[in-house]
């Protein structure tokens, strides 16, 4: 077994053992207080240039499958567990979570303290780290994490966007969900899936670092999703004749993205419906002419509450973001009409003159729970309305 160190930028170190890949990585130290899904949180690329502790104690004991991912390719920086379970017990399982993190350059640490290291993270905020199998000293990693800096302006966006547009599933052979039956199905009962129904209305989505479920529920929701990358034009946009615009989540400082806020602020002023999430809202927000900032810690996990201002019900909700838009920069014509429970941030917008709302969390979850699935449909209804 090879040793291994987590270094944070205020000198804090711990020492555990390595698994994944060898190699030594720099970036934002987090954490996420899912229990289950850290496939779904290593591809999601809103993580982008983060080391992601998870706190939930026994991480890999379902294994990697290869049909659970969310992007192209695992983003996180680095992983960080209490216990890799040394069993992969289930029947969809391709690979053991040590062996996808080998197999994709990402090193992991497990054996520390992850309940001291997330009490930290929660009073200090989250910090600068390194974490490295690579044989460093603790001295030479606390240097490397003070050298990172911090996430405050930087574009991510550019790393993890695809390069050229495509349209998502035009044979529809990934997007229904799944099935579960109890009789045998040949020949592979993991290609048991729903019946969708026709894609009729066509839309754009801007991908900032896209999941692949968002674009799973568009098309289950009736959506023909046409994908751009993240600094496409306004005007090629229009080019598609679409009946509205989704914005994807994503990675990185939202207050870096001058040009898209460019882009989407025109958007937003031909009246064509536009529905955001996280990244996306973001986006919105300062489009809206507001501001963001970093929080803390963020919020990260499958468990934080929001309220809906408009109907007074609260949701649980999937959430993976480390800014958030200030409410005191809106102008009065938006209107704040979702805010988390926990610490009175901005949850949600609603244009009041124009057909554009956004969520900061993630509707569609993988992982988390489902509350918040008929935001689809309300982008849905919303084009509908507009005929």
């Amino acid at each position: 077994m090879m040793k291994a160190i987590l270094a944070l930028e205020d000198g804090t170190t711990f020492s555990g053992i390595a698994f994944g890949a060898r190699g030594t990585t720099d970036g934002e130290v987090c954490f996420n207080t899912s229990m289950t899904g850290y496939q779904e949180i290593l591809t999601d690329p809103s993580y982008k240039g983060q080391i992601v502790t998870m706190t939930y104690p026994l991480i890999g004991n379902y294994g990697v499958n290869d049909q659970d991912v969310e992007s192209w390719a695992p983003h996180v920086a680095g992983f960080v567990i209490r216990e890799l379970s040394p069993v992969v017990s289930n029947w969809r399982a391709d690979r053991s979570l040590h062996e996808y993190l080998e197999q994709n350059g990402i090193p992991g640490i497990q054996g520390i303290d992850t309940r001291a290291l997330t009490k930290k993270l929660r009073v200090r905020g989250s910090m600068a780290g390194c974490l490295t199998t690579a044989g460093l000293t603790p001295e030479e990693a606390v240097a490397r994490a003070k050298a990172w800096g911090g996430m405050e302006g930087r574009d991510y966006v550019s790393a993890v966007t695809h390069k050229e547009p495509f349209l998502w599933d035009p044979e529809d052979k990934d997007s229904a969900a799944f099935s579960l039956t109890q009789a045998p199905v040949a020949p592979n009962p993991r290609q048991v899936r729903l019946a969708m129904p026709a894609a009729d209305i066509p839309i754009v989505a801007y991908d900032f670092g896209m999941k692949y479920n968002i674009l799973r529920r568009l098309r289950q929701k009736g959506f023909r999703v046409q994908v751009v990358p993240a600094h496409t034009p306004a005007a090629e946009v229009l080019k598609y004749k679409p009946a509205g615009v989704f914005l994807s989540n994503g990675p990185g400082d939202p207050a870096a993205l001058t040009g898209i806020v460019r882009e989407v602020k025109t958007l937003v002023d031909t009246g064509i419906p536009i529905f955001g999430i996280c990244l996306g809202h973001q986006i919105l927000g300062q489009a809206f002419g507001g501001r963001t900032f970093k929080l803390k810690f963020g919020h990260r996990g499958g468990n934080q509450p929001v309220k809906d201002l408009e109907s007074g019900r609260v949701e649980i909700t999937s959430q993976n973001h480390g800014f958030a838009v200030d409410a005191a920069s809106l102008p009065a014509d938006v209107s704040v009409n979702r805010i988390n429970l926990n610490d009175q941030t901005v949850e949600g917008l609603r244009h009041r003159n124009r057909p554009v709302f956004c969520v900061q969390y993630h509707p569609e979850a993988s992982p988390g729970p489902h509350d918040s699935t008929p935001l689809f449909d309300e982008f849905r209804t919303l084009i509908e309305r507009r005929g």
